[in-house]
């Protein structure tokens, strides 16, 4: 018999709980739905970072080549490296 769900002052005090609580005794996960959430924008924080000017130059020139904003770019290119550098700690 599952527990029964807690109702929650905020967002804080819910998210202390789950991370010391089991879900599957609050949850029966064999009754669960897949949902799809399109409108969903992935979440960002805005950072602030210092380049040298000459790298800076440089990749809004290749973004320029490759007709995209620089800080699109600058994105594409760190989210390959982390995805390259994790699968490479995993496989070590």
């Amino acid at each position: 018999m599952k527990k029964q769900q807690l109702k929650f002052k905020n967002e804080e005090s819910e998210r202390n709980f789950w991370s010391k609580h089991d879900s599957t005794d609050y949850v029966d996960w064999k009754k669960g739905k897949r949902a799809i959430f399109s409108k969903l924008k992935p979440s960002v924080k805005t950072i602030s970072i210092r380049l040298p000017e000459i790298m800076l130059e440089e990749l809004k020139l290749l973004a320029h080549k490759r007709d995209v904003p620089y800080q699109s770019l600058m994105k594409i290119f760190l989210a390959e490296k982390i995805e390259s550098e994790l699968t490479h700690t995993l496989k070590a």
